[in-house]
This record gives C-alpha cells, sequence and structure tokens, in this order.
C-alpha cells in the first residue's frame, strides 16, 4: 500500500468532517499508517507530529499501552450495550469515579458519544 493509493481510494467514497474537500485537488491527502505518543507515520515511513491531536488522543497520546490495555480487557467481556433499559459494571464504575471528583449537586452521569449531544444535554 502506497500513500497514493490510499488517498485516490479515500477520494473516492469519503466526506471528510471539517475538510474543504476541493483542497484536495490540489493539497494532498496525508494517510496515516502507524500512531504512537504525539507521533503519526504515513505509508512512505514520513513522520509527523499530530498537531490536532486527533481530538480524542490529545491528552495520553496514540497507543497508549496503558488505555489499550483497558479497552483489550474490555473487549473480551463486553464491548458494548446501549444504556436504554440496560447497564453494565464499566458504565457504573466509571460514573462512581466521575461523581466522587465533582462538586455537590452533581451526583449523576448522562454519556454522551460526541461534543455536540453534549452540549444538547
Amino acid at each position: 500500500m502506497t500513500n497514493q493509493s490510499l488517498a485516490d481510494r479515500d477520494l473516492a467514497v469519503l466526506w471528510h468532517p471539517c475538510t474543504q474537500m476541493q483542497d484536495h485537488e490540489t493539497l494532498p491527502m496525508i494517510p496515516i499508517k502507524t500512531g504512537r505518543g504525539v507521533w503519526l507515520e504515513d505509508f512512505a515511513g514520513n513522520r509527523y507530529v499530530d498537531a490536532i491531536s486527533s481530538w480524542w488522543v490529545n491528552l495520553f497520546g496514540h497507543a497508549n499501552p496503558h488505555i489499550n490495555a483497558a479497552i483489550k480487557a474490555q473487549l473480551d467481556t463486553l464491548e458494548h450495550v446501549m444504556l436504554a433499559g440496560l447497564t453494565h459494571e464499566a458504565a457504573i464504575l466509571l460514573a462512581e469515579q466521575l461523581v466522587a471528583v465533582t462538586p455537590p449537586g452533581l451526583a449523576r452521569c448522562f454519556y454522551a458519544d460526541n461534543g455536540s449531544s453534549a452540549i444538547e444535554i
């Protein structure tokens, strides 16, 4: 696989959020193969500092061993269940930990999967 082949496949089937797609007519897409810490690497071996921190890894970096181990352990138990009339221990444990550090009066958690939903909630 090459940067160009992956970029061509991408542009044939994807729209990117927060992106002016016509920019990619002259500005090449950068396909990323791996990430470790603050570094991203493409298929040609070029390395980039992840200056936007991929929104979701800005505190802990890519491929964080502690987080990856916790995700892998959770996947072996229960990968997902909606909290619509159901519950599970991981959701309860996190809520208990969050409530323990919040000010008085904030005694419940409501989980959202993105920023705009969180604002609306």
